[in-house]
């Protein structure tokens, strides 16, 4: 189990103090895989890098398996060599002039263990991670995904009580990555080691996380399952920032448990409330692009019903990214690839109530 209390980090740079990490709080549970989503100085990295020991925070705590690793009341701060973690960064940090065995054994070789013992060790963490028969090839005759999986075998080799992944995969092009997702989940499956992954890509983070935290400007804003994040999102930015999204302003015109009716640029529009909304406040109203069905006819009356007419059409192989013009309102919408749809014409759309996400303006 990995703890954080109130962790606060800065940075001095030349036009004053940037704050990296802002009373940030979290736990993670024993054998989970737990994600720090967010963009581009977010303070991702330095949280991994905090619990990893390679940065030191202004305050806050960090356990790891119940031991205190940095306390600032306490004056406790435990060296990255002496917490039970392994790491695995974006560079990979693989040594070109050794041999794959070497690179996995420098650990255990560090800590003087038998011979005998670090090639057993060895043996079963090259099997484990599919680099069994490599043993002797060198880092550079490698490929980037084989030179990943030696970064992550040299991390689990010493059996650590955690893990820290540190965008592990954004060196690789697309078709590897999405291999070596599942690769990653399927072995964090298998030996249940408590993770912390960190990841500017949504897509990773839905596809290998058990828990998926979002950051912004070092902030937490939420924390909760792929589905529960992606679906139920309680922020606008953690709704802006998964998936393909539309943004509308409106004010609630009409409330009765949970549901109730907005006022919108486009008119109209009935949808799911958060419970502490309530008539007459401004919200956020969220709509995935998935979530729009475009056809020739008027959609059933259970639907959202608008007209407008198709400004654009992108074809993106598994996709068409459709843009609808309705009252001077831009919507993208998804189509299947094979839509018979076209520029300039005029379309009915709708959306389902209850797919329509609502956030407190």
């Amino acid at each position: 189990m990995i703890e954080v209390f109130n962790l606060k980090k800065t940075f001095e740079e030349r036009k004053g103090k940037v704050i990296a990490l802002n009373d940030v709080s979290f736990t993670i549970p024993d054998g989970e895989l737990f994600t720090l989503l967010g963009p581009s100085g977010c303070g991702k990295s330095t949280m991994l890098r905090c619990v990893g020991g390679l940065e030191k925070p202004d305050a806050g705590v960090i356990t790891i398996g119940g031991e205190v690793v940095f306390s600032s009341k306490d004056r406790i701060f435990v060296p990255p060599h002496k917490r039970d973690v392994g790491m695995v960064f974006q560079s990979y940090a693989i040594w070109p002039h050794m041999t794959v065995f070497k690179n996995v054994a420098y650990p255990l070789t560090i800590q003087k263990l038998p011979k005998k013992e670090i090639r057993e060790r060895v043996a079963l963490t090259l099997r484990t991670v599919g680099l069994e028969g490599l043993e002797d090839r060198l880092a550079p005759q490698l490929s980037g995904g084989q030179q990943q999986r030696v970064a992550l075998a040299r991390a689990l080799v010493k059996a650590p009580e955690i893990l820290l992944l540190d965008e592990p995969l954004s060196n690789l092009d697309a078709k590897l990555r999405e291999q070596m997702r599942r690769e990653i989940k399927e072995l964090h499956q298998k030996l249940k080691i408590t993770t912390l992954y960190v990841t500017h890509d949504q897509i990773e983070a839905l596809a290998i996380s058990d828990l998926v935290a979002v950051m912004n400007q070092g902030n937490i804003l939420e924390i909760g399952s792929p589905k529960d994040i992606y679906h139920y999102p309680k922020d606008k930015f953690t709704a802006d920032f998964l998936g393909l999204t539309n943004i509308l302003e409106g004010k609630v015109i009409e409330c009765t448990e949970n549901r109730g009716k907005a006022d919108t640029p486009m008119g109209e529009l009935s949808c799911s409330l958060p419970s502490e909304v309530k008539k007459g406040d401004e919200i956020q109203i969220i709509i995935r692009a998935e979530n729009i069905f475009i056809s020739k006819e008027k959609p059933p009356a259970s639907q959202n019903a608008f007209e407008g007419k198709i400004s654009s059409l992108v074809f993106l192989g598994e996709f068409i990214d459709c843009e609808v013009c309705i009252k001077g309102r831009i919507l993208r919408a998804r189509l299947h690839p094979s839509s018979p749809f076209r520029e300039k014409e005029s379309i009915h759309l709708g959306i389902e109530p209850d797919s329509i996400i609502c956030v407190p303006a």
